[in-house]
């Protein structure tokens, strides 16, 4: 699923379709967000959440990068005329790449600030956004 930020991906995935299919399929009494009609219902028999919540210890290993889908995608940027024009290759739209991630979190999305006298700080990176990839790749 894609669109621009706020359009309503998560809702229209977690609260609608989410919560209707574990009600029909499972029975559960979850909350079910509004709509008017589900086709296909029938033809589903089970339900399985893959979110991007991190598989390992760093933000990057998510089921994205796991099954490989980003290397299609840097792939398919690589090949946009712009890119082709800045000479772009794949590894400048990764997270692991100097060129191609955020450079003030390394990636990471946020910047993490330590401080001897109380907890760590975790702030959003500027030019992440707290994903990790610059905003702005062509620039």
């Amino acid at each position: 699923m894609t669109g621009v930020s706020g359009s309503g991906k998560s809702t229209l995935v977690t609260d609608i379709l989410h919560n209707a299919l574990i009600h029909k399929i499972y029975g559960s009494k979850v909350p079910l967000g509004r709509y008017k009609k589900i086709e296909g219902i029938q033809h589903i028999d089970k339900v399985i959440v893959v979110d991007q919540s991190p598989i390992g210890r760093t933000p990057r290993s998510n089921p994205a990068t796991y099954t490989g889908v980003f290397s299609d995608i840097r792939d398919l940027f690589a090949q946009l005329p712009e890119s082709k024009m800045r000479g772009y290759k794949p590894g400048r739209f990764s997270f692991n790449v100097k060129g191609g991630r955020c450079e003030a979190c390394d990636g990471d999305g946020i910047k993490k600030i330590e401080m001897h006298f109380c907890r760590m700080c975790m702030l959003n990176a500027k030019f992440a956004r707290g994903n990790g990839l610059l905003t702005r790749p062509w620039k």
